[in-house]
C-alpha cells in the first residue's frame, strides 16, 4: 500500500511539472499568434512575433523529446544495445560539435583525454556529453575557461569537465537532478531542467556516479566514474 502511494505521489507530481512546463510555451505561442492578426502590426513587429513563436516552438518540441526520452529511461532497468567503444573519441567529437557555442563566447576550451575503451550505449552516453559540455559552456561568460580531463583505472573512468562560470550555492547542487529544476531566476539561462536529470539515469543505469563540485561565481567541477568492463 504504501508502494503504491508513493508511485500515485511520483506520478502526480511529474503530472504536475510536465503541464506547467508546457503551459508557458504554449500560451505564449497563442499569445503571439493573436498579435499577429492585429491589423496595425508592423512588418518589424511582425518578424519579431514570429521568431518567437519558431523559438517557443522548438522549445516545446525539445521539451516533449527530453520527457519523453526520461520518461523511458526511468522505465528501464538495464541498457541494452551495448558495445565497446573509443570513448575519448566519443567526448572529442562532442566538443567539436559545439565548438561554434565556445568559440563565440571566446571561452579558452582545453581536453585532456586519455585513450579509454567503454561498452555502453553510444547514443545514450552522447546525451551525457553534449548535456554536461553546453551547460559548462552556457554559465560560462565571455572569455572564461571550460576544460575536459578522460583519466583511466584498471577499475573505473573518471571523466571532469570544468567551468570558471556562475557556479552554484549548496541548495542548488541538492536540486540540480530534479526534473524540471533550473536554479536561481536570476542566475540562469532558459533551458528545460530535464538535462541534467537525464544525464544522471544514463550514467545511474551504467552503474557510475556522478558528483558535482561548484563555488557561486567561481565555476562547477562535474565528475562523472564509469565502471570498467572486465
Amino acid at each position: 500500500s504504501k508502494e503504491l502511494q508513493s508511485i500515485q505521489t511520483l506520478r502526480s507530481d511529474f503530472i504536475n511539472h510536465f503541464s506547467h512546463e508546457f503551459k508557458t510555451p504554449i500560451t505564449a505561442i497563442k499569445g503571439f499568434a493573436e498579435l499577429l492578426r492585429e491589423p496595425d502590426t508592423t512588418p518589424e513587429e511582425r518578424e519579431q512575433y514570429l521568431q518567437i513563436i519558431l523559438d517557443e516552438s522548438s522549445h516545446l518540441a525539445d521539451l516533449a523529446n527530453s520527457t519523453l526520452l526520461l520518461t523511458r529511461l526511468e522505465s528501464q532497468q538495464f541498457i541494452a544495445e551495448k558495445r565497446p567503444y573509443p570513448l575519448d573519441e566519443q567526448i572529442k567529437r562532442c566538443a567539436i560539435l559545439l565548438s561554434p557555442s565556445w568559440e563565440k563566447k571566446q571561452i579558452s576550451f582545453t581536453a585532456s583525454l586519455e585513450p579509454a575503451e567503454f561498452v555502453g550505449n553510444e547514443e545514450l552516453m552522447r546525451h551525457v556529453w553534449i548535456n554536461l559540455l553546453n551547460n559548462a559552456i552556457k554559465f560560462t561568460p565571455e572569455g572564461g575557461e571550460v576544460s575536459i580531463t578522460l583519466q583511466c583505472s584498471p577499475e573505473q573512468i573518471q571523466v571532469q569537465i570544468s567551468d570558471t562560470g556562475i557556479g552554484m550555492s549548496p541548495e542548488m547542487i541538492s536540486h540540480i537532478f530534479d526534473q524540471y529544476y533550473q536554479g536561481e531566476p536570476n542566475h540562469t539561462e532558459k533551458g528545460l531542467g530535464l538535462g541534467l536529470s537525464i544525464v544522471h539515469r544514463i550514467v545511474e543505469l551504467c552503474g557510475g556516479q556522478i558528483q558535482v563540485d561548484s563555488i557561486p561565481d567561481q565555476g562547477s567541477v562535474f565528475t562523472v566514474l564509469l565502471p570498467r568492463s572486465r
